[in-house]
């Protein structure tokens, strides 16, 4: 399976903030679409970073609440991996996983076409799962062969 078949399912539509939002405004962002992570863009096409809960948390942890009214762009990661949207799921699970990452880019010309995060990873497995079993349990009842 493809990144490209997960987008099909999911769609394309990510969430941007410009480097200058304010860490307090990202937070509304994020509640309101309910998500993680946002993509850091000055135009809404180029990844120029990265920025999840987990960021804010550690930054509030490191700086206190005074952190609220920075940029995004003080705490956002910003050599982001990004992947095409041919990549192999396989192989995007093993860099979530080997670099910890939950949520990646995909990119295709240097434009942002989607976010595959860790969840939607997961629910496809599931998918798989769950097909498996649909699948042995109607051999084993012969109602499929």
């Amino acid at each position: 399976m493809r990144i490209s078949d997960i987008l099909r399912v999911k769609g394309e539509q990510v969430v941007t903030v410009r480097p200058d939002t304010s860490i307090e405004r990202l937070l509304a962002v994020l509640a309101e679409h309910g998500i993680g992570a946002a993509v850091v863009s000055r135009d809404g096409s180029v990844v120029d970073g990265i920025v999840s809960e987990r960021d804010v948390v550690r930054a509030l942890a490191a700086r206190g609440a005074a952190v609220l009214t920075e940029p995004v762009s003080e705490i956002a990661t910003a050599q982001v991996r990004t992947v095409p949207p041919e990549a192999q799921l396989e192989d995007v699970e093993r860099l979530m996983t080997e670099r910890r990452f939950r949520h990646v880019p995909v990119v295709v010309d240097g434009a942002l076409r989607g976010v595959v995060s860790i969840g939607d990873v997961v629910k496809n497995r599931i998918g798989e799962l769950e097909d498996e079993r649909s699948n042995l349990a109607g051999y084993i009842t012969g109602e499929r062969v």
